[in-house]
């Protein structure tokens, strides 16, 4: 029986190795590098949780117990959902001119999600017990269990999709990306519940973030495969074919919609900040002309959302330097979007409003090395995954003739 070469691509191991060691010294020093970042970040984790202990490794207390290890677990998950959501306009809903990208955007999107993963996996003191009660012993009146078991099955659907989509089964697959696509926008929009249902923090709370997390995940979504649909064909020192080159023109027009929509709440959650109640007043001025000024107006608002939307709209979706550098710039500044988000919720003493003198003073909060070091691990493992994927997959080609349902001969 004859092997297809679709499954000849899934397990040859040994030729995606004999890609991997010819090409190239850059390609084998960036590999080399993500390693490290990876092996790094995971020994300053497991250094963290089993020896010195986490309440003294990290930089986390009472009054902040969320940090930047929440942050870019939220990060890598909004990527994630941009992703599939945007890869699932061609696979599962049929647009065809999304087609050629699927795979790898799909791809892309599971080792953003193993990523947010390592991540969170290594903030939380006993992750092996977590898992074992999620399970074993549910709470269906929290939020966060709901927000892990979405995501949970949203990664068992992804990985369904990406196999069979790999196999040429496009029937199995669209049914599993339509799945996906249901758990992945219930679990991002309950992510934003979490925020927004803590009534104590007034920064947070209300109906904005559930929604917000969704846009902002198209957004983050658009820079990530723009950016790395780019970088693996400068990797493979290939041009765009035609294809490939008609689906980024689209998603760089969508990045512009989406980066327009963010501004669009970021502008009324200024406006609607200023006028609330002294806690959430006190977060904003920290926001808009404290501590978190320079994040919030330098790298949030000028470097992730102006720049990026001039260059995009100069770039008319076919410059690809532009287009490049536009969505590299979103990515940089929407990890700080997501960091600048969990810690100014939290800044505001509790008792702040009621006079209490210990705590009217804002709370402050740095990242210690530790921490530092497993995000990078977490940011290694993506571009680490990334690499070895584009090899071991073989550049993801053949993308169309497996994605398409069948079509007649003068079609094919």
């Amino acid at each position: 029986m004859t092997v297809p070469s679709s499954i000849k691509q899934i397990i040859d191991i040994a030729g995606g190795w004999a890609r991997i060691k010819s090409s190239g010294p850059f390609y084998l020093f960036m590999l080399f590098i993500f390693a490290l970042m990876t092996i790094t970040g995971i020994a300053s984790g497991i250094h963290a949780l089993f020896i010195v202990g986490s309440r003294h490794a990290y930089n986390t207390y009472r009054e902040i117990p969320l940090a930047i290890q929440i942050a870019t677990y939220a990060f890598f998950i909004g990527a994630s959902t941009g992703i599939y959501l945007i890869s699932a306009i061609g696979h599962v809903f049929g647009v065809r001119r999304f087609m050629p990208i699927a795979k790898r955007t799909v791809f892309l999107a599971i080792i953003t999600i193993l990523s947010g993963y390592l991540v969170i996996g290594l903030e939380i003191e006993n992750p092996v017990r977590m898992l074992i009660y999620n399970i074993t012993s549910p709470n269906l009146s929290s939020n966060i269990w709901w927000m892990a078991a979405l995501y949970a099955l949203f990664l068992i659907f992804m990985l369904t999709n990406f196999l069979f989509l790999l196999l040429g089964k496009h029937r199995i697959a669209s049914i599993a990306g339509f799945l996906g696509v249901i758990a992945v926008v219930a679990a991002d929009s309950n992510m934003g519940g979490v925020f927004a249902m803590m009534h104590g923090r007034e920064f947070w709370y209300g109906p904005f973030l559930p929604v917000y997390f969704i846009a902002s995940a198209l957004m983050t979504g658009c820079a990530f495969i723009l950016f790395f649909t780019l970088w693996a064909y400068r990797i493979k020192h290939e041009s765009l074919e035609a294809e490939t080159a008609g689906v980024l023109e689209l998603i760089s027009k969508l990045a512009i919609l989406m980066v327009a929509t963010v501004m669009f709440f970021t502008f009324w959650k200024i406006v609607t900040g200023t006028v609330g109640g002294s806690p959430k007043v006190e977060a904003m001025r920290a926001m808009l002309a404290g501590t978190y000024a320079f994040n919030f107006w330098g790298i949030e608002i000028i470097a992730g959302m102006i720049i990026p939307f001039v260059l995009l709209l100069l770039s008319k979706g076919k410059q690809l330097t532009l287009m490049f550098i536009a969505s590299a710039l979103m990515i940089f500044s929407i990890f700080f979007m997501r960091l600048d988000l969990v810690i100014i919720g939290q800044i505001v003493p509790l008792y702040f409003d009621l006079g209490v003198k210990e705590f009217h003073h804002l709370h402050t909060y740095s990242p210690s090395l530790h921490e530092i070091l497993v995000v990078l691990g977490g940011v290694g493992l993506c571009g680490l995954l990334f690499l070895l994927g584009e090899k071991i997959f073989n550049g993801f080609r053949e993308t169309d003739s497996c994605l398409l349902p069948e079509r007649s001969p003068e079609n094919k």
